[in-house]
């Protein structure tokens, strides 16, 4: 599943625009590297997202084409 796609069926960012933005920008990582929207995430994958005062980092641990709100959160586990 591509990165930008993730971000916003996870629901950690709204829009798909919004983390296709993000990602152009080099605020977004997957694995230790700057990342494009297009890339391709698997289960395990860490992925760290930089916010203006702080970031998010997450490991990927099901990827899911449709969610709803309740099992996002499934998606993914926050790291420290």
């Amino acid at each position: 599943m591509r990165l930008d796609k993730f971000l916003k069926v996870s629901r950690i960012l709204k829009r798909r625009t919004v983390a296709n933005e993000a990602c152009t920008n080099g605020r977004v990582m997957v694995n230790g590297r700057t990342a494009k929207p297009s890339v391709q995430l698997k289960n395990g994958d860490v992925v760290e997202i930089a916010f203006g005062t702080g970031a998010l980092k997450f490991e990927v641990l099901e990827l899911l084409e449709t969610t709803k709100k309740v099992d996002a959160d499934k998606m993914y586990r926050i790291l420290d």
